[in-house]
């Protein structure tokens, strides 16, 4: 199937407006403390460094990084969730806030959740860029959340199909040609 980029769905500016108010959020949040942030590759990365540095310098910020796979080449999740690359430090006893670019079912975000808490962290906080919460199959906490979404597919600010179009400044939607 091919599919070609339709409409814009938030632009640049909604991005920028947004990310700046949830960056200002976590500051007041965390103000004084240590706070690992843990970015889901590939989609979270773009989202991801707009937002640590709309945090301000009261809140230490270190990074780390999970690389999970629910989609392949789809645009409707499989639902198994493979870990592709584990973080590369402890989070025991630690602040953690993971960074997602979209919470679709749950199921992906759940699982995370749940394989953070295990690590034994101080606290564990989800941010999320975009939220289809009609799409949800499992509850999940989104503590942090940019902007609820309609059952689209979506590409650009880091979201991709098939690795195609992450590059794009604003999310569009996306449809069959």
């Amino acid at each position: 199937m091919e599919y070609r980029i339709s409409d814009v769905l938030l632009t640049e500016k909604d991005l920028a407006a947004r990310i700046r108010e949830l960056g200002e959020q976590i500051g007041r949040d965390y103000e004084g403390k240590e706070l690992v942030v843990i970015g889901i590759l590939k989609g979270a990365v773009v989202f991801l460094s707009d937002l640590v540095r709309a945090v301000p310098p009261s809140v230490d910020i270190s990074l780390d990084f999970m690389a999970v796979s629910s989609y392949g080449d789809s645009t409707r999740t499989s639902g198994i969730v493979r870990i592709v690359k584990d973080l590369d430090g402890s989070i025991k006893d630690k602040d953690v806030l993971i960074v997602e670019d979209i919470v679709d079912t749950g199921l992906t975000l759940s699982y995370l959740v749940k394989m953070m808490q295990e690590r034994q962290p101080r606290s564990v906080r989800v941010c999320a860029l975009l939220d289809k919460e009609e799409r949800r199959k499992v509850h999940v906490d989104v503590d942090y959340r940019g902007f609820p979404i309609p059952d689209k597919f979506v590409v650009g600010y880091g979201l991709d199909y098939g690795g195609r179009w992450r590059h794009l400044p604003a999310i569009y939607t996306v449809e069959q040609k």
